[in-house]
């Protein structure tokens, strides 16, 4: 008897997680149904969330990253790429692909305030976030509005421009996948049942779209996206679908594959994480040894690893380290699902945030001074009638600065200046020539954010060691955190290996018009 009941226990228990594992899955899709036009030579990107020069330095000297050490070996690595700006994946991924800063291709960051729609965009955070913007919104805005309606349409991703001169490309887990292939994505049962999707959902992106459990085309790669696992948004999926192309001689000319595991490493244990590069490292190393060797794997293939953004240690003590900008900015009311008539929105990006003026009536420059009480603070910026501003509680004067005049860049990038340019630590030479120093790129990545979407707001920054917060954000106390336009949080490394090319410039920004032109060159049409 008593057998028969902890039998019968054991199945009760079992029941509920054989349901949710069976509505978790979706049929794979047929890879033999797909053209692809083949390439002398394909293009694989591995975009690596938080890669970071100093762990993967500190994992080769370990002797525990043969692949990486392989690649850097045998091609050319770039320790100090600059990122874009907010230092946020969804951001970021839209600059690589559309090779623009966020004031074209118009994603400001992870969270951002949509005026039009009167609503804070979230496209996935911490949980209390996500309650807050609503679970629906947020699944569906990170899967498919962020590319069919908030990705700027006039912008054109490396798949769109491929598809347009009739090369084939693929995405494995890619944010931004937008291209010119209609694709049906699969939900998953559990995920229409809980409302989040309709059974199917009809997306553009490039000729091979794989995203976790909603697309998916090796049939081997199931236990990989179950509900526990991110629903596949995972690295062992990702390999799994890359390898599964490889084998099958199906890789396409450019293929982009995202591996999103080592970000929430470092967001919990920071930035001196490397025990999770090994691990990458053998992922790379079982794509490598689809070939006879890692040799062969470099002639057949041109390979791009990169991270997207870097990540900076955050105060353990949260007194310290957590910049609450509700408590700031506490005389003003705070926009809230079940609270549209609220002064301001806020949106937390980590190490920087969005302030948007909801009330237009209210005084710019009153919350400036309000936020120039906080030393934590490194920037504050916003724009006006063209022209941006940049002022810090360490300072009382102002810089301005807007595209075209009289000082270059060495991007040949031309700015008119004026105030003090301390409060981004810039230096002019005599001739008019602008270096860059704690904030890369400072002024095209600022404009960019400045001018990412519609309606007043300002723009914060923090300084090394502090994260912004408000009501129902995550925080990364003791942990690592990105978003801001500090070195820290600012410079990827940058691994190619199957070319002697590289970008013109050390930018994340670049990119996308050098890899269509290496896709372009080999690709047979």
């Amino acid at each position: 008897m008593k057998k028969r009941i902890l039998s019968l226990i054991f199945l009760l228990l079992l029941l509920p997680m054989i349901i949710i594992i069976t509505m978790s899955m979706g049929p794979a899709k047929n890879i033999n149904e797909v053209h692809i036009r083949s390439s002398e030579k394909p293009v694989i990107l591995l975009t690596i969330d938080s890669l970071m020069s100093e762990s993967i330095q500190k994992a080769m000297d370990a002797g525990n990253a043969p692949a990486l050490s392989f690649l850097i070996n045998n091609g050319q690595y770039i320790p100090d790429v600059i990122s874009s700006y907010p230092t946020m994946s969804v951001a970021i991924d839209s600059t690589i692909l559309t090779g623009t800063y966020a004031d074209q291709h118009k994603i400001p960051g992870l969270i951002w305030f949509n005026q039009n729609e009167g609503r804070v965009i979230s496209y996935g955070s911490g949980m209390r976030e996500i309650w807050n913007n609503g679970v629906k919104n947020v699944a569906r805005d990170s899967v498919v509005r962020l590319n069919s309606s908030h990705l700027n349409p006039k912008v054109k991703t490396i798949y769109e421009v491929l598809a347009q001169a009739q090369i084939s490309s693929a995405s494995i887990n890619g944010l931004i996948y937008r291209g010119e292939t209609a694709h049906q994505l699969i939900v998953p049962r559990i995920l229409s049942f809980m409302g989040l999707f309709p059974e199917e959902i009809e997306v553009d992106g490039p000729t091979i779209l794989s995203l976790g459990a909603l697309s998916q085309y090796n049939p081997m790669n199931d236990s990989h996206k179950y509900i526990w696992s991110r629903m596949g948004v995972n690295d062992d999926f990702t390999v799994g679908e890359l390898k599964y192309l490889i084998e099958q001689q199906k890789l396409p000319p450019f293929t982009l594959a995202y591996f999103p595991d080592l970000d929430a490493k470092v967001h919990r244990n920071g930035p001196l994480e490397f025990k999770q590069i090994e691990e990458i490292d053998q992922s790379i190393q079982k794509l490598l040894n689809v070939f006879d060797s890692w040799e062969e794997a470099i002639d057949e293939v041109t390979w791009i690893v990169m991270g997207d953004s870097a990540q900076s240690q955050v105060d353990s003590d949260k007194d310290k380290g957590l910049i609450d900008l509700n408590e700031i900015l506490k005389d003003y009311s705070f926009w809230s699902r079940e609270n549209n008539e609220s002064q301001l929105a806020v949106a937390i990006n980590e190490r920087m945030a969005y302030i948007n003026l909801i009330d237009e009536n209210i005084d710019k420059h009153a919350i400036v001074e309000k936020l120039k009480e906080d030393k934590r603070i490194g920037l504050i910026a916003w724009t006006d009638t063209g022209i941006n501003y940049v002022t810090s509680p360490d300072k009382s004067a102002v810089l301005s600065f807007s595209k075209v005049g009289q000082y270059k860049d060495i991007y040949h990038q031309t700015w008119n200046l004026e105030g003090d340019m301390s409060l981004l630590d810039l230096k002019v030479s005599e001739h008019g020539l602008i270096q860059y120093n704690t904030y890369p790129d400072a002024l095209a990545r600022l404009n960019g954010a400045l001018n990412s979407h519609e309606g007043p707001f300002l723009l914060v920054d923090a300084k090394p060691s502090y994260e912004f917060i408000n009501e129902h954000s995550h925080d990364h106390a003791g942990g690592g955190a990105h978003g801001s336009l500090h070195k820290v949080d600012s410079t990827v490394p940058l691994i190619i290996a199957g070319t002697n090319t590289k970008p013109k410039y050390n930018r994340l920004v670049d990119l996308k018009q050098w890899i269509v032109h290496v896709v372009q060159q080999t690709a047979q049409q």
